[in-house]
């Protein structure tokens, strides 16, 4: 009889009958068996967590991968954004007038209000605003004439070369026998690059006014 024909004439209900060979190889099974379940409960279950993040990490990885990969693609394509960037904010700037260019800009808007055949009755510049790179100059001005003549005064200042913007307007009838005699209040704000030496200033400021800043207790 050969190893086969034994195994399949084994009783498994009296496996103490069992030849010593196969007894001693169903309890190396066995063994084998609970061992392969207890690493699998023991130690892959403590390891899932691991691996998990480390499945996540590669995810992330791969995630950024992709994201510079086209960054890096397109690089050609942001440069040349970049460029017309720089070249609409160089249009921008030269229509900020430098500092000495001001006064000639109040004048023109002055002229802008007169030259609509407008009366002027205020025309009070007020302190400037400084911000990162531009100044801005506020203008209270009141003004007294007809619907016709404030809307020329308008086209006017938005045809002016340089940028001046409208704000707080207040229409008002100036005259209770003439339906066309109006006032108009408003504040025109213009605005002026600040020269390097100014910037430079306005940074040193800033790094001052934080270094005597108090620091909070605790």
């Amino acid at each position: 009889m050969n190893l086969i024909d034994e195994l399949r004439a084994l009783d498994p209900r009296d496996p103490g009958r069992w030849p010593l060979p196969v007894r001693a190889g169903a309890v190396a099974a066995a063994f084998l068996a609970l061992t392969l379940l207890g690493g699998y409960f023991l130690v892959w279950n403590e390891q899932r967590p691991e691996l998990q993040r480390h499945q996540d990490e590669e995810q992330h990885l791969r995630q950024e991968f992709h994201t510079k990969h086209a960054k890096a693609v397109n690089l050609e394509v942001y440069k040349q954004q970049l460029k017309d960037i720089e070249r609409s904010f160089g249009a921008l700037l030269r229509q900020l007038p430098g500092k000495t260019e001001v006064p000639n800009l109040l004048v023109d808007i002055s002229q802008t209000g007169l030259a609509a055949g407008l009366e002027e009755k205020l025309f009070q510049p007020q302190p400037e605003q400084k911000k990162d790179f531009y100044a801005e100059l506020p203008i209270k001005i009141r003004l007294s004439g007809s619907y016709h003549q404030l809307g020329e005064f308008v086209s006017g200042i938005a045809a002016l070369p340089r940028i001046v913007t409208l704000h707080d307007i207040d229409i008002k009838s100036d005259n209770k026998d003439a339906y066309d005699q109006l006032s108009l209040e408003l504040t025109a704000k213009t605005y002026r690059y600040l020269e390097s030496d100014e910037i430079a200033a306005g940074e040193a400021d800033k790094k001052s006014d934080v270094a005597h800043r108090p620091k909070p207790a605790g």
